[in-house]
């Protein structure tokens, strides 16, 4: 069947996307760890990180949450940060090295379905942002927990559904409907695929985890003006700029000048910042 999802395709257009976009997340790395902070630090708490502690962090893209998790477990720890794609992973080595924790931290290309991790190797794993984008999670998660020691705990953190993630939503329904693009499939892997919290805690039973946990809480991400969140998008958001591809330049600039003036309903009259909040799920467990 022609039309059939295939992973392997969906894998490597990930990579080409995510390598695509890894200058664009260089540039506004500052801008994204000032609102994605909150999400590692608390990733490292439903982990239960410690020093001395040997950690994964699956999708690790530019490094995060494995530098907070670095930070951490300290100089008598490790952190095996992995990654599909090997031009955000060459910026989190980057940034590793910068800050002084290339000791720390190995990065190591490869996605948690296919990579060979090594049986009650770490402590605990973490993930931000990634797990929505695995084609086959039941079995990395069983990979993964296989790969924690007894008693080891994983944490993920997940967007919610698609109107609670607003700085996602505006941009994608507007280029969606400007390009005519029809939607995934139900259950293609994608941002909003674990939203349904049940969904979420069945795939975490079925891959034997216990004492799973399920919370959720806000982010906020802020930006100058309306002008620069669309520059944001443009420069990191690899799906978007596919849908439009094919068409003339200027039909580009009008479709993201909708998107500026859209956005603008999110900025504050004093000063014309525009600042998003958006609800991440977080799920922990234990082996």
């Amino acid at each position: 069947m022609s039309g059939a999802f295939d992973p392997q395709k969906f894998k490597s257009a990930q990579r080409q996307g995510w390598d695509s976009v890894a200058e664009g997340w260089k540039k506004w790395w500052k801008i994204i760890e000032e609102s994605g902070q909150v999400v590692s630090d608390r990733l490292i708490e439903l982990a239960r990180i410690q020093q001395g502690n040997h950690v994964l962090d699956v999708a690790t893209g530019t490094g995060e949450p494995a530098v907070t998790a670095a930070r951490k477990v300290g100089s008598g720890g490790k952190v095996t940060a992995i990654d599909l794609s090997p031009g955000m992973l060459a910026i989190a080595r980057e940034r590793a090295k910068e800050i002084g924790l290339a000791n720390i931290i190995e990065f190591e290309e490869g996605d948690a379905e296919s990579f060979h991790l090594p049986s009650q190797r770490f402590n605990a794993i973490v993930s931000r942002f990634g797990l929505m984008f695995m084609p086959d999670l039941p079995n990395a998660l069983k990979t993964m927990r296989e790969a924690l020691v007894p008693d080891g705990r994983i944490a993920a953190a997940v967007w919610s559904s698609p109107q609670k993630v607003p700085s996602f939503l505006l941009p994608l329904e507007i280029v969606m409907k400007e390009t005519g693009t029809p939607p995934p499939p139900p259950g293609t892997p994608g941002p909003f695929n674990l939203a349904d919290t049940n969904l979420l805690r069945e795939r975490f039973e079925q891959a034997g985890f216990q004492d799973i946990r399920i919370e959720s809480n806000t982010m906020n991400f802020r930006l100058p003006s309306a002008e620069e969140y669309v520059d944001f998008v443009r420069s990191t958001a690899a799906p978007l700029t596919a849908m439009m591809a094919g068409l003339p330049p200027a039909r580009q600039e009008e479709i993201w000048n909708k998107v500026v003036g859209a956005s603008r309903k999110y900025s504050d009259p004093a000063t014309g910042s525009v600042n998003f909040t958006n609800e991440v799920i977080y799920v922990s467990a234990k082996r």
